[in-house]
C-alpha cells in the first residue's frame, strides 16, 4: 500500500524509535529508511514493533543505514536481508597523506549549491545510493560539526565531500565527483581536506565506508592512508 496523503506521509517521515529515526527514502514515502542512533542495538522485540508501526503506518519497505554485524542481528532474526556490503576504513590521523603539488581549488559550500551538488551525485553513484535532498539535509545534520566543501570547474561545481565530527570522532559522510573529471586530483584534494580538518580539531580517528565492488573509491581511501577494517558494514532491507 502507498501512502496517498502529504500530511500521512510527512507523519510518518518524521517518526523516531528512540534508537533509530525514520526518513523517506530518496523521496519515496511508501519506503522507509531506518537510521540507527549510536549506541545499544535495539532488541528483536523492538524491531518487530517497529516494523509493525511502519506497516501501519503505510509503508511496504524499510532499507536500513549501514549497520556493523553485531547491530544486524535482531534485524535478521525479524526477516531482514542483506541489500548490500560495505568495506569500513580507518584512519588514525598520525600521518596525513602529501597534498598534490598543484592541487585543485576547494571552497566552502552555500544552500545555492545544493542543487548542482546534487546532480553532481546522481552522476557518482548509482540509484541506490544517490542523495536526494532529504538525503543530503540528513548527511549535513548526522553530526554536531559538519564541513561541506565544494570544488569548481569554471562557474560550476564538480566534486563535493561532507566531513563530519562527535566527538573524537570523524566520518567522511560523503565524497563525490563528476565523472568528467575523475582522476584529475579531485577526489584525494577533498579527502585530504576532511583529513586535515579532523585533525586540527583534535579528532582521534576518522571512519569512511564504501561499496564492496568499489574499487575506485577503495584505491583512493588506501591512498590517503585509510586501511581496511576486518568487519564491514551491510545495509538490509525487507518488503513490508
Amino acid at each position: 500500500m502507498r501512502l496517498r496523503s502529504s500530511a500521512v506521509a510527512e507523519r510518518a517521515r518524521r517518526h523516531s524509535f528512540g534508537w533509530a529515526r525514520v526518513t523517506s527514502w530518496h523521496g519515496r514515502h511508501d519506503v522507509a529508511h531506518l537510521v540507527l542512533a549510536e549506541g545499544t542495538p535495539p532488541t528483536r522485540a523492538e524491531v518487530e514493533e517497529c516494523v509493525e508501526r511502519l506497516r501501519h503506518a503505510g509503508y511496504t519497505a524499510i532499507v536500513t543505514s549501514a549497520l556493523t554485524a553485531a547491530d544486524s542481528l535482531p534485524f535478521v532474526d525479524s526477516g531482514f536481508g542483506v541489500h548490500e556490503r560495505l568495506h569500513l576504513l580507518e584512519h588514525t590521523l598520525d600521518e596525513l597523506p602529501m597534498p598534490a603539488a598543484d592541487p585543485p581549488a576547494l571552497r566552502r559550500a552555500w544552500r545555492a549549491d545544493r542543487s548542482s551538488v546534487l546532480g553532481v551525485d546522481a552522476l557518482a553513484f548509482d540509484a541506490f545510493w544517490r542523495l536526494d535532498p532529504d538525503g543530503l539535509n540528513d548527511a549535513l545534520h548526522a553530526t554536531p560539526a559538519v564541513r561541506f566543501r565544494v570544488g569548481d570547474l569554471g562557474s560550476r561545481p564538480v566534486a563535493y565531500a561532507i566531513t563530519g565530527r562527535a566527538g573524537r570522532r570523524g566520518y567522511l559522510q560523503r565524497v563525490a565527483v563528476h565523472p568528467d573529471v575523475r582522476r584529475a586530483g579531485w577526489g584525494r584534494t577533498l579527502v585530504l581536506d576532511a583529513l586535515v580538518w579532523l585533525r586540527r580539531h583534535d579528532t582521534q580517528r576518522a571512519l569512511v565506508n564504501t561499496q564492496w565492488t568499489n574499487d575506485g573509491a577503495l584505491a583512493l581511501y588506501e591512498s590517503c592512508g585509510f586501511r581496511r577494517l576486518p568487519v564491514g558494514l551491510c545495509v538490509l532491507d525487507r518488503d513490508l
